[in-house]
């Protein structure tokens, strides 16, 4: 039980936490304000705007900042967890979903032509990376909650 009174009353896991969550809630909303449609998915899926995985880890490293400043090894470890991430959302989960949605319009084409053999059971994940912008949102919104936790 300590475990757990000691994890929720840890500002630095609440920054990223919160950070998550309220990334999470955002995307949910701001998809369903473009698309008129309830998708329970965005509350927990990764894609979209603004990215929840920069949200958290930028709250992770301003919330390690202001814990211990920058000369130590918990913000240079959360720095370089943060770059890792980011960098990742950009470049290798962007071009995954953008590979899906391609494919996944390739096996529509193929299926309108009666190729049923090329079907799949469901379709591919085409929500996975992030353009720029939803990176830079989500590192704003999670540096933004950090601050925030750190007033009060």
């Amino acid at each position: 039980m300590e475990f757990f009174t000691g994890l929720l009353e840890n500002r630095i896991f609440q920054a990223a936490a919160l950070g998550w969550f309220i990334a999470q809630v955002l995307k949910t909303l701001i998809h369903l304000f473009f698309t008129k449609k309830v998708v329970a998915e965005r509350l927990v899926g990764s894609g979209g705007l603004p990215s929840s995985h920069s949200a958290t880890v930028c709250a992770l490293v301003t919330a390690t900042y202001l814990e211990y400043g920058s000369s130590g090894y918990p913000f240079a470890f959360a720095m370089i967890l943060a770059i890792i991430v980011m960098y990742d959302a950009i470049g290798v989960r962007r071009e995954t979903g953008i590979q899906a949605q391609l494919l996944n319009n390739m096996i529509k084409v193929f299926e309108d032509m009666g190729r049923k053999e090329l079907s799949t059971h469901e379709k591919l994940k085409e929500f996975v990376g992030h353009t720029p912008l939803q990176v830079l949102i989500g590192a704003i919104l999670g540096i933004l909650i950090a601050i925030l936790i750190y007033q009060f």
